[in-house]
């Protein structure tokens, strides 16, 4: 019983997320198709020709298309074409009506973008069938899509944390440093380390190490600018901030106030309180900077000598300077 109910709400769904555009010029045929589609809850927008529905759907993506094969100004073959041309958002699946039922003619239209078609005059629950089977297959596009989606995020993802990783902090920051370069715009990174890590795990185990660099994240997450800074996970307990269009006394606020941050309040783990503090090395590109440096921020090496620089001068501290 719970299965066939959760087949039904599956069904009703999928109707209301695929909604219908139906071109068909002749209007008893029209209003017919309308009828029979909306009968069974399906959502369905109809226009009389085939340039309509082309304008219509450069305005309003529509998942699956009906189309009459002969039509005035825009038939039913140079819709698919078109269709097939835009840059839409998701797959579009495209039913062919017509009177046309020659193997020619078939080929003819699933060469030019069709994926199913009907021969008229159509049984109305052979009508449905074959929307039903656009919408698996479009459902299927989309978990397929989002299961992509979800792999890509996490090759770029700390897994412990949930900051990028490694691999896309290789991948990304030679591009914003080429940026910064080639348009004279500032860029800083900020390297973190927490000061004493091993001895946290030490003391309380690696677990609660865990939990402190998870709050770690958050706390620097919650302290700049969302979707223009970004942070990354750059060793066991270092974290590299990158801060486009930031110049190096803007980054060296910032990681005075991370700096204060991190260190107050405490940070609450079970019922253990642990005081965390953390050093930063701050390197920043301005219009001086020459491009041959590049190769050395690239590897992070001054804000790596930056941050040793704070370790050994009594930690708990920034130090920064420009390239």
């Amino acid at each position: 019983m719970t299965k066939s109910f959760d087949q039904k709400n599956d069904i009703e769904n999928c109707k209301k997320s695929f909604p219908v555009l139906l071109a068909e010029d002749h209007d008893i045929s029209r209003k017919l198709t309308e009828k029979i589609l909306q009968k069974v809850g399906i959502n369905v927008t109809s226009v009389e020709n085939g340039r309509k529905a082309l304008e219509l759907f450069k305005k309003q993506f529509f998942p699956i298309i009906l189309s009459d094969w002969m039509m005035p100004e825009m038939d039913g073959i140079e819709l698919c074409r078109a269709i097939r041309a835009e840059n839409a958002s998701g797959y579009v699946f495209i039913i062919l009506l017509t009177a046309k039922d020659s193997k020619e003619d078939i080929i003819a239209g699933l060469e030019a973008g069709a994926d199913d078609y009907l021969a008229k005059p159509f049984n109305p629950g052979e009508l449905n069938a074959r929307i039903k089977t656009g919408m698996r297959i479009l459902d299927l596009e989309r978990s397929l899509k989002k299961a992509n989606e979800e792999i890509k995020r996490l090759t770029v993802q700390d897994s412990l944390t949930g900051c990028y990783n490694r691999r896309y902090l290789k991948d990304r920051l030679p591009k914003d440093i080429a940026y910064s370069l080639r348009y004279n715009h500032p860029l800083s990174v900020i390297l973190c380390d927490i000061d004493h890590f091993k001895k946290i795990n030490d003391t309380y185990g690696h677990q609660a190490g865990d939990e402190v660099l998870k709050k770690l994240v958050n706390r620097i997450t919650r302290s700049f600018r969302n979707k223009i800074d970004w942070i990354a996970r750059y060793g066991g307990e270092e974290f590299i901030l990158v801060l486009p269009e930031t110049d190096v006394e803007g980054a060296k606020a910032l990681a005075e106030r991370l700096r204060i941050k991190i260190s107050s309040p405490n940070m609450r783990i079970d019922n253990l309180e642990i005081k965390i503090t953390a050093s930063f090395g701050v390197a920043s590109i301005t219009q001086q900077t020459n491009k041959e440096t590049i190769s050395d921020i690239n590897r992070i090496a001054k804000a790596n000598e930056l941050l040793y620089q704070a370790k050994h001068e009594g930690r708990k501290m920034v130090k920064a300077a420009s390239l």
